[in-house]
């Protein structure tokens, strides 16, 4: 017999719900086949769709905070009034629906024409904004250009073959087969004919010439700019060792670079994956989802330990263990000939495969010839502006001064640039936005999400709550009694509230 589709949770929205029947401050219910969450904020009911548009995270588990809510997975914003993605990841609007009262109790009943999001718009209007960089940060500024009523032109020059896609899920779910190809395009290719914004693919930018406000192309072209930013990303770190060029062995950046290590694992027995942090433990449980047997080579005693510290290194690597990978940590390649990998400690594995995922470098060629002031990156102001006036830069390449870590810090996370792509357009528009966002990220390992809120390059203490082992925790990570950054595994709302209590510390 078939599956039967589950019904939709909760009470018939369509004949009403009294107030009394909420426990807290939202209620999931359904119209039609349509689950529909309601929400309390203040006096007010509102009606949006129950699922979160990015990765369709169930909202009736978030935090609504004002008249917003929080997304309990990757920790997306919405206005609970316009169904506006307020904040990355997600981009897309959910649906607003009508709510209406008759006597004590509320109706819903139909969906709202889709209300346009609140625009500041320009306080400043630059004739042309030209964007280097066709990642996160690049990406969001333009799109949010465009959602704030940006009139001008918007020139976007991508050094990629492909239009800006979802990167997270390259070590995620579309390497383990999980998630179709389709799924990775940020947007259709429409959407840039349709929103007037000239993406330009395969495109090399050899130099800015910062006094006549040109960006150089390769070929000798100007592409003159009012407003410029750099959004310019990282490069993958590739190991010197003999045999590093061979074409079974990757890095993993870009949709070519994922597309090429499934074309090498087809048939593939064994993989090496040389690198023990995030994206190369992210790709070894790709690999071990697709049965390929996994060896992890790595400098590290713990895998992730710099960041989570020893006891969820420690639970990380018994989780892989579990899934069947092996680990030689405190070593590492130093030569590659055919399938055989050479250990540093004497050791030798052979491997159809090898991906190479030991962290990458910020792209900042271009800033240094432009004379950008530099800190280990790109140096930016509160509202990510360089030192040269008009010119701004997000992403994995900005240095800026973090109010929570009260240090300049730069962040190679994916949700940090988006969002600092949505405040580098705002601000390029004139509209002084502080960047005062919580970093936040999360890394999936098999079926074990971890997410993480706020930045601490240094500790003193780590406080668990809960069981990591039980997969059940929240660890805080403390410098002189202060909470710098929060881990979590199934933690969802107090990862939230965590975020939260962050941000109203500094505001």
């Amino acid at each position: 017999m078939a599956d039967q589709q589950a019904p939709p949770a909760g009470p018939d929205l369509t004949r009403g719900v009294a107030l009394s029947e909420f426990s807290g401050e939202v209620l999931l219910g359904h119209v039609g086949d349509d689950e529909v969450l309601l929400v309390r904020s203040g006096p007010d009911v509102f009606a949006i769709d129950a699922h979160c548009s990015h990765y369709h995270g169930p909202l009736a588990e978030g935090l609504v905070a004002g008249e917003s809510i929080r997304c309990p997975w990757h920790h997306a914003c919405f206005d609970l009034r316009t169904g506006e993605a307020a904040r990355a990841p997600a981009l897309n609007p959910l649906a607003v629906w009508q709510v209406e009262r008759e006597e004590a109790r509320i109706f819903v009943r139909r969906k709202r024409q889709q209300p346009k999001p609140r625009v500041k718009g320009a306080v400043e209007a630059p004739g042309q904004i030209v964007i280097v960089g066709g990642g996160a940060a690049g990406f969001a500024a333009a799109e949010m250009l465009r959602r704030q009523d940006y009139r001008g032109s918007i020139v976007m020059l991508s050094n990629d073959a492909a239009a800006p896609v979802d990167r997270p899920n390259l070590s995620k779910d579309y390497l383990a087969g999980s998630a179709p190809e389709d799924w990775l395009p940020l947007r259709p290719d429409d959407f840039y004919r349709d929103a007037g914004i000239d993406l330009r693919l395969e495109t090399e930018v050899a130099s800015i010439d910062t006094k006549a406000r040109n960006v150089i192309l390769a070929g000798g072209k100007a592409v003159a700019y009012d407003r410029l930013l750099l959004a310019t990303g990282a490069e993958p770190v590739r190991l010197p060792f003999p045999g590093a060029d061979q074409p079974h062995v990757h890095v993993l950046r870009s949709l070519a670079d994922c597309r090429a290590i499934l074309e090498s694992a087809k048939g593939a027995r064994r993989a090496i994956v040389i690198g023990a942090s995030f994206i190369g433990l992210e790709a070894a449980a790709a690999l071990r989802t697709r049965e390929i047997e996994v060896h992890v080579v790595g400098l590290e005693q713990r895998p992730m330990e710099r960041v989570l510290g020893p006891a969820m290194g420690d639970f990380v690597r018994a989780l892989h263990e579990a899934h069947g990978v092996v680990f030689h940590l405190g070593d590492t390649v130093t030569a590659i000939a055919g399938k055989r990998a050479t250990l540093k400690s004497g050791g030798v594995l052979e491997a159809d495969v090898v991906v190479v995922g030991v962290g990458v470098r910020p792209r900042l060629a271009l800033a240094e010839q432009a004379g950008l002031a530099l800190d280990r990156g790109v140096a930016v102001n509160a509202y990510l502006e360089t030192s040269v006036a008009g010119i701004y830069a997000a992403g994995d390449i900005a240095r800026w001064p973090d109010p929570h870590s009260q240090g300049a810090i730069r962040v190679e996370h994916w949700v940090v640039a988006e969002r600092q792509g949505q405040t580098a357009a705002r601000n390029m528009l004139g509209q002084r936005e502080t960047f005062d966002a919580v970093p936040f990220f999360w890394s999936q390992h098999y079926d074990v999400p971890i997410n993480y809120v706020g930045h601490a390059e240094a500790w003193d203490e780590i406080v668990i709550d809960g069981d990591i082992a039980a997969k059940d925790c929240l660890l805080r990570y403390k410098s002189k009694g202060r909470t710098l950054a929060v881990a979590s595994i199934y933690r969802d709302l107090e990862s939230l509230r965590c975020e939260l209590e962050m941000e109203r510390a500094v505001r």
